[in-house]
């Protein structure tokens, strides 16, 4: 072996346990959980993804638990402030 020589990387052909082969999808390929089920593309352009997430979010049945989402969180955040003897009245105009 001589000093400037580089050695070559190891070729091993691994194949999945538990995967058939049936031609459908590369096991290797990892994709997230909720892509099936955004309407955004690939696009790169900035403003076009911002664009179809913005109609995204404005959609009707969206709208709805959006809503709740906020009541609740609005709700819970009323208890906290009362649990810690949060004084409201400071946001009231002195007189």
């Amino acid at each position: 072996m001589g000093i400037f020589k580089t050695r070559k990387n190891k070729k091993f052909s691994y194949s999945p346990r538990y995967w058939d082969d049936n031609g459908e999808g590369n096991p290797y390929q990892i994709q997230n959980k909720f892509d099936k089920f955004r309407s955004v593309g690939s696009s790169n352009n900035f403003k076009d993804k911002f664009k179809t997430a913005w109609e995204e979010l404005r959609h009707d049945s969206d709208r709805k638990i959006n809503r709740r989402v906020l009541w609740i969180f609005l709700i819970l955040l009323f208890v906290f402030l009362y649990l810690i003897d949060f004084d409201l009245s400071i946001f009231t105009a002195r007189r």
